[in-house]
């Protein structure tokens, strides 16, 4: 489980784009089949979901939206990326699992 940011090499670089982002993931996580213009929630090396962090002050949401069912395990990976997240940006981090509402990177 990791968390990648908007334009990562993993995710730019992979071929076939099919087997990278499958199903559902090929829609919504490449913007007119160009990679790197969403962050993605990797699952066991293939895209499975986006994600988008939002910092106000001293706290940051991550808002990952997930393409499928995480199991229990999978939640707990998550939560410590997101944390990972936090530390990183030297920021309260919140999890929240839903739709991510913002476009792709311009």
């Amino acid at each position: 489980m990791r968390l990648l940011p908007y334009f990562d090499a993993y995710a730019i670089a992979a071929q076939p784009r099919e087997r990278m982002f499958p199903g559902a993931a090929y829609q919504r996580a490449l913007a007119g089949g160009q990679a790197g213009n969403y962050p993605v929630l990797l699952v066991d090396g293939v895209v499975a979901g986006v994600w988008h962090q939002r910092r106000q002050g001293r706290r940051t949401t991550v808002t990952v939206e997930p393409l499928g069912r995480l199991s229990g395990a999978q939640e707990r990976e998550l939560r410590e990326q997101v944390d990972r997240v936090g530390e990183v940006l030297e920021a309260g981090p919140e999890l929240v699992v839903g739709k991510v509402t913002v476009g792709p990177h311009a």
